[in-house]
């Protein structure tokens, strides 16, 4: 297949607020654990560091997972989308992925 390989900062694809999604997975089981941002400085650190960094749109600010709870997650992997406008972290996660202590931010269905 064409366009296999890798693919800078620079190539990754931001929003008009220089942010980018990450959908953060569990290496081992597959599981989606979270959704949440990045700007080119989380990226960085989080390819530099092997923890996960975001950018939190609420604070403000630069945050790694598991600053203040200690649950944190080791990045295993960092995977760039097709368009380069999505990023998937895979990591091994040290404690739940949600705020409210369950493991993943998706554990409510959706009723019709």
């Amino acid at each position: 297949m064409s366009g296999e390989g890798s693919v800078g900062i620079d190539g990754v694809v931001y929003d008009d607020r220089e942010l980018v999604t990450v959908v953060v997975q569990d290496a081992e089981t597959g599981e989606v654990l979270m959704v949440a941002y990045a700007n080119r400085e989380a990226l960085q650190k989080t390819l530099s560091m092997g923890k996960a960094f975001f950018w939190s749109r609420s604070r403000g600010r630069l945050w790694m997972k598991g600053e203040e709870s200690g649950n944190i997650q080791e990045v295993v992997e960092v995977l760039v989308d097709c368009d380069a406008d999505s990023i998937l972290y895979r990591v091994k996660p040290r404690g739940p992925a949600c705020h409210t202590g369950h493991r993943s931010c998706f554990y409510r269905r959706l009723a019709p």
